[in-house]
């Protein structure tokens, strides 16, 4: 049967990958909206107490959506590809920091945008990020990498460990048990 151009496998084939498409950028945002709601929440509470009011919650999930379509474009390129027969902290330190890098970028850019359409110039939208410094820049870079670990740890051992396993082990631990007993650290299950 065909439809629209499209035989019935390639149809279920494209569906599957927009499934998951769906559900690599879900969780990415819903990752990162929890992040980004989380240092948006500190960043006011920090203010409040010189009474300065600041509750921006809204760029957290504009960011949180934009961003993890950044994300999930990077995981396409493969970059970190060159790192996957080493050890699986080599990928993830990789992709945190260059995530984190190109976060600080897309902030940078965000903030001229929104400075040039509240009519600054393109120097009065140029943000201070944390503070300016690039000692402060070099942090606020450091802070978002690390906060990104966790998600590329899970995501790199998924990886290795072969799809499924790892969530299985997370939630259901008695039942993975027995098959962990038979895995062979050596050699990892490419699955991707």
């Amino acid at each position: 049967m065909e439809i629209s151009g499209f035989k019935e496998g390639e149809m279920r084939t494209l569906q599957g990958k927009i499934l998951h498409q769906f559900r690599e950028f879900l969780a990415m945002f819903l990752y990162l909206w929890a992040l980004f709601a989380l240092l948006t929440y500190h960043e006011s509470i920090i203010l409040a107490r010189h009474q300065i009011s600041y509750v921006p919650y809204g760029l957290a999930f504009f960011n949180a959506l934009v961003l993890a379509k950044v994300m999930l474009t990077f995981e396409n390129l493969n970059l970190a590809t060159r790192f996957r027969k080493r050890a699986p902290i080599f990928p993830i330190l990789y992709k945190s920091l260059l995530l984190a890098v190109i976060f600080i970028c897309f902030n940078i850019a965000e903030e001229i945008v929104t400075g040039v359409w509240k009519g600054k110039t393109i120097a009065e939208s140029v943000p201070k990020i944390g503070g300016g410094s690039p000692a402060e820049v070099l942090t606020a870079a450091l802070i978002i990498a690390v906060a990104l670990i966790p998600f590329f740890a899970f995501r790199e051992l998924s990886r290795v460990l072969g799809q499924g396993v790892l969530g299985a082990l997370f939630l259901h631990a008695r039942a993975i048990g027995p098959q962990m007993q038979h895995f062979n650290l050596n050699e990892p299950r490419t699955t991707n």
